[in-house]
């Protein structure tokens, strides 16, 4: 009998051998799974602190990136639009009026009305064989190079869609040669419109940016 087996007791119940039963406490999962939980939720709340006070000590990198950008947008600024000539005015310019339709009497009636506008009127007629039945759109204005940013611009107001050319002619004149699409001139109150944004151009919008 074994000096293990408790007195009085035998048969299966007899513990036989001379070691000592290893008695171990049961395992608890439940705590181990806990304590990792928390561990990482610490080292998480740990990090988070930190981020907060580097964006204390740094100022906020967030609103020091977000101001570069808004210091460096493109702004738009309105410029004076470039110089130009000084413009005659009507009664300063002297118009020859050619008619090269088939329509006749367009001249005449066309000088009238620009004379009643304030124009000088030249010679009326046909147009020369060189134009005559030739010019497709509105008109043809013609003159020398002086008159290109000047006279004829002026002229242009009275006419839709003119075509403008220069030759070399003596003198100051222009000629207003009337197309096969002509209609009629310009309204007064629409070509009184024409000349005044044509004397006073609005000035343009350009863009500039801040170096970063």
């Amino acid at each position: 009998m074994s000096m293990l087996t408790p007195p009085g007791m035998g048969g299966k119940y007899r513990i036989t051998g001379d070691k000592y039963p290893r008695m171990r406490r049961p395992r608890r999962r439940g705590r181990l799974v806990f304590g990792v939980v928390a561990s990482v939720a610490a080292l998480s709340l740990v990090g988070w602190g930190t981020l907060q006070l580097i964006d204390v000590f740094t100022g906020g990198d967030k609103a020091s990136a977000a101001g570069p950008k808004a210091d460096c947008a493109s702004k738009v600024s309105p410029s004076p639009s470039a110089p130009t000539a000084t413009l005659p005015k009507p009664g300063q310019i002297t118009v020859n009026v050619f008619n090269a339709t088939k329509r006749g009497g367009l001249a005449k009636k066309t000088a009238d009305e620009l004379k009643k506008r304030g124009f000088r009127i030249g010679d009326v007629g046909n147009a020369t064989a060189a134009y005559d039945k030739k010019v497709k759109g509105t008109g043809l204005l013609l003159g020398p190079a002086s008159a290109l940013k000047t006279s004829l611009p002026v002229l242009g107001t009275q006419v839709a869609a003119a075509e403008t050319r220069t030759d070399t002619r003596k003198g100051t004149e222009v000629d207003l040669i009337i197309g096969s699409a002509f209609k009629t001139l310009n309204s007064k109150a629409a070509a009184d419109k024409a000349l005044a944004a044509l004397a006073h151009p609005e000035p343009t919008a350009t863009s500039s940016k801040k170096s970063c």
